[in-house]
């Protein structure tokens, strides 16, 4: 019956057809049996006639029930208004508004609205407040309506309501559109540009920055203002942010066509607080992100909203402008801290490395030198720099210093200092726990500042020019203690953390290098003793060689080598250092499974920006020194993950492809 029921529902038409053809062939054969056939053909019409009749007179009921003062048989409903199954979708009766934006001339009530309205979802229907949103014919409606099961029939029929909201989407689209974004745009160089100019050049300068800036913000439609000879404010709407974020702000590059002294280009960073509950407050979001534009080193936009960053640029070398005066400040402030301090607490990176270790050493002498007893806290399982640690922990200045986080958590009160060094995100120093629990912090560190970063410490210095963190304690220690102030073990230890991150002084230096290296040399530090640091066992150089040698080149002058064997960090690192070395390569990178995870070890001559391409995985660091970790990833989908953000980076600055095969 079920079967039979469901050929003499509407929309079975064709079916008659059929029928009425098979009757006629079969007259040729014998015409008793066709009479009979047309007997059944006619029985099973008028039965098929009967049900549409039924299924009207209860449509009719039903849209009483829920439409108890509209005149359904005039049609005179004022909103669209669409009845069909559920089960189905079949289409069983719509009024005359429906017609009219849906554009059907006739009632044809078999149509199924799958076949007119793709879009619509109706998984809502059933649910208290919900509604879908779909486009007819170029008009915007909101979907509403309810189910109600027929009376002694099992078909459910949904009644759906059709509100035209072309004109409040136009509305809330020109609403959010027009919603006002600030830039900031310094220039970040300008010191620099301006050294030893006549005025008459330092007033051409300026002048061609201004025309360079103005020809860039007037097409949109904003609002330009010079703030101070190296800073302007920019308002604009958010179509034209959208458009500036669309082209990756084109100004950081056209800018670079205006030189200073020594033929330096100009570089600009820019700030851009975007989505504020007021105006207020997206030029608080402005400030925000041009301090994290300059804190990663300049020549970037940083685009700031209620939720997150997002970063664009970042293709120059830092440029090294930190003072003496400023370090002497921080120096002093480090000082104060220190001597205010019950003790001091000293914390690196996880998996800490002999830059992070040294600066350690470094800081522990500067509390020392201030009467206060310090403690690095350390995962001594876990450290990179096991020789380095092994020297420390023989020298009786060093017995008890060394200590796990949850020692540090017992020893620590309310005034004790924690000073966080090559590190400035909260979710890669050795204890999260720790640095949450904790209210005088101060951070030091060179790498590049990422969107999650520790706030509210006391004392922040942060310089991304420097080369590494052994560099700026030190540069601190020659305004707090003398050079006979420093064991010759800790003048070693941070030398040996510059020589690692500047590659044996030839990445990533500046004069502030060599005269932090200097200082320390005039400490006592031994090259002979900071050499045997690095040395490796004969195990370690087999596993660098077979890094290296199973190497593959995936865009032109960048080359990845897999592995799927548990692999030290340093020796990972060691390899991307050595395919540095193989002509034409400007950037190396290692994927290694590491404690259960995938890690990754990116290197880089400077030509291309490690830092930014492991960002995207959740890394960071330096344009030439960059690392990150991957949760939860296989070897082979980190390495999918890496080649795609090469890619990106790669189409971003203009690096040309090689051809597939070379994957």
């Amino acid at each position: 019956m079920g079967g039979l029921k469901r050929v003499l529902s509407p929309g079975n038409q064709m079916f008659f057809v059929l029928l009425v053809a098979f009757a006629g062939g079969t007259a040729f054969f014998s015409v008793p049996v066709a009479a009979a056939e047309g007997a059944l053909i006619v029985l099973a019409a008028l039965i098929y006639r009967r049900q549409i009749v039924r299924r009207r007179a209860d449509i009719v009921r039903y849209i009483e029930q829920i439409t108890t003062h509209i005149d359904t048989s005039d049609n005179t409903c004022p909103i669209p208004m669409l009845i069909l199954r559920v089960a189905t979708g079949e289409m069983i009766w719509a009024n005359d508004g429906f017609m009219a934006i849906a554009g059907l001339k006739e009632r044809l009530f078999t149509q199924r609205i799958g076949d007119f309205l793709p879009g619509l979802d109706l998984k809502w229907l059933g649910k208290e407040g919900s509604a879908s949103e779909i486009t007819l014919r170029e008009r915007r409606f909101t979907v509403m309506g309810n189910m109600i099961r027929q009376s002694e029939k099992r078909d459910i029929l949904a009644a759906l309501y059709f509100v035209d909201i072309t004109e409040l989407t136009d509305l809330r689209r020109e609403y959010r559109l027009s919603r006002p974004s600030v830039l900031i745009v310094m220039v970040d160089n300008y010191e620099e540009c301006v050294k030893n100019l006549t005025e008459s050049q330092k007033s051409n300068l300026q002048a061609a920055v201004d025309e360079r800036l103005s020809e860039w913000a007037v097409p949109l439609d904003g609002i330009l203002r010079k703030l101070d000879r190296d800073r302007y404010l920019l308002i604009v709407e958010e179509r034209e942010l959208a458009l500036l974020i669309e082209r990756r702000f084109a100004v950081l590059n056209s800018i670079r066509s205006v030189v200073g002294a020594a033929n330096l280009p100009v570089t600009l960073s820019i700030g851009v607080g975007r989505d504020g509950s007021t105006l207020s407050e997206s030029f608080s979001f402005a400030q925000l992100a041009v301090d994290m534009a300059l804190s990663r080193g300049g020549d970037q936009a940083v685009v700031k909203n209620r939720f997150s960053f997002d970063f664009f640029g970042g293709r120059s070398n830092e440029i090294e402008v930190r003072t003496k005066v400023k370090s002497r400040i921080v120096a002093a402030s480090l000082s104060n801290f220190i001597s205010d301090s019950t003790k001091v607490l000293v914390m690196g990176h996880s998996h800490s490395d002999i830059d992070s270790l040294g600066a350690a050493a470094g800081v522990v002498c500067l509390a020392r030198k201030r009467g206060k007893q310090a403690y690095i806290v350390i995962d001594e399982k876990k450290t990179l720099a096991g020789a380095l640690l092994s020297k420390l922990k023989a020298h009786e200045k060093y017995v008890g210093v060394f200590i796990d986080p949850q020692t540090a958590m017992i020893l620590a009160d309310n005034k004790t200092l924690l000073v966080v060094v090559d590190c400035s995100r909260p979710d890669l120093v050795e204890s999260e726990e720790l640095l949450r629990s904790m209210n005088r912090v101060a951070v030091i560190d060179h790498h590049r500042r990422s969107a999650n970063y520790i706030e509210n410490a006391v004392l922040l210095m942060h310089e991304p020019s420097a080369s590494s963190a052994c560099e700026l304690v030190s540069e601190l220690a020659q305004y707090i203690c003398q050079p006979s102030d420093i064991l010759r073990l800790e003048a070693e230890a941070m030398m040996a953390g510059i020589v690692l991150d500047t590659k044996g002084f030839t990445m990533q230096t500046g004069m502030n290098t060599f005269e932090a290296a200097a200082f320390l040399r005039g400490a006592g530090a031994d090259p002979v003793e900071i050499k045997k640091i690095f040395q490796n066992d004969m195990r370690s150089s087999l596993e660098r060689y077979e890094l290296v040698s199973n190497a593959r080149i995936v865009r032109e002058g960048i080359t990845v080598a897999v592995t799927e064997t548990e692999t030290d960090r340093a020796v990972a690192a060691q390899a991307a250092d050595e395919m540095l070395n193989i002509a034409g390569i400007d950037a190396s990178f290692v994927i290694y499974p590491f404690g259960g995870d995938t890690a990754i070890s990116g290197r880089s001559l400077g030509g291309i920006n490690v830092q930014m391409i492991l960002e995207g995985l959740g890394g960071g660091g330096h344009r030439t020194v960059a690392g990150a970790q991957l949760k939860n990833a296989t070897v082979m989908e980190a390495l999918d993950k890496l080649v795609l953000a090469i890619d990106r980076h790669c189409e971003e600055n203009g690096v040309a492809a090689l051809p597939p095969q070379a994957l």
